[in-house]
């Protein structure tokens, strides 16, 4: 993994400080089910159950950098999954910041708050629910950073959740997707930067189905 990060870097998908030592400190393979953790440090997504996945580094990597999470933020983190990303969020927002992590498959929230235990974490909370109607208990918030392709655009409901000034990164499409970062301006004005070249497992509703 050690070499993975180095090729991150200088590759140029990690650049910031914190986001690179959160790599270094959060192990993949403290997030994956026990018979893949040999394969933590491929650059390549990896399945859990219910037909999820891991993202691969690069990929997460390139989400946090366009995200710039910063200590102090208050996250949203949508299809929390393995819990690898939420833990690294966590490690980088620092004790002023909170992370909330939402995950819609009940199994698949309890292995990531399983995963993420182990380096006991205080600023994160778990929540088990459609993640594509935010969490309005805790919005509005810095950053939402979501681990699933929106295959018909946006959900304004997330875009509403946003603080002014705060950043939102999301795949979008449904067969040729790209990575989305919207930036909240002012209650009604977004700006928007995509990348081309991405594939997530959909984003969904909880009503349709594991």
């Amino acid at each position: 993994m050690k070499k993975l990060i180095q090729d991150l870097i200088d590759e140029e998908y990690l650049t910031s400080a914190r986001i690179i030592s959160a790599f270094k400190k959060i192990k993949r393979e403290d997030f994956l089910p026990e018979h893949l953790k040999k394969d933590a440090s491929l650059n390549i997504p990896l399945p859990l159950s219910h037909g999820q996945t891991i993202s691969q580094p690069l990929t997460v990597a390139f989400m946090l950098e366009l995200l710039q999470p910063r200590s102090g933020d208050t996250i949203l983190d949508v299809g929390s999954g393995s819990g690898w990303q939420t833990a690294l969020l966590a490690d980088i927002v620092g004790d002023e910041g909170k992370v909330y992590a939402i995950e819609r498959v009940p199994d698949l929230r309890r292995f990531g708050e399983k995963n993420v235990a182990q380096y006991h974490l205080k600023n994160i909370e778990f929540i088990c629910a459609d993640g594509t109607r935010g969490y309005k208990k805790a919005a509005p918030f810095d950053k939402i950073i979501v681990a699933a392709a929106a295959e018909i655009g946006i959900p304004d409901i997330l875009l509403k959740q946003l603080k002014v000034g705060g950043r939102l990164v999301i795949p979008v499409g449904k067969y040729e997707q790209s990575m989305v970062k919207v930036e909240k301006v002012s209650e009604t004005d977004y700006q928007e930067e995509r990348h081309s070249g991405f594939q997530f497992v959909p984003l969904v509703p909880k009503e349709w189905g594991v």
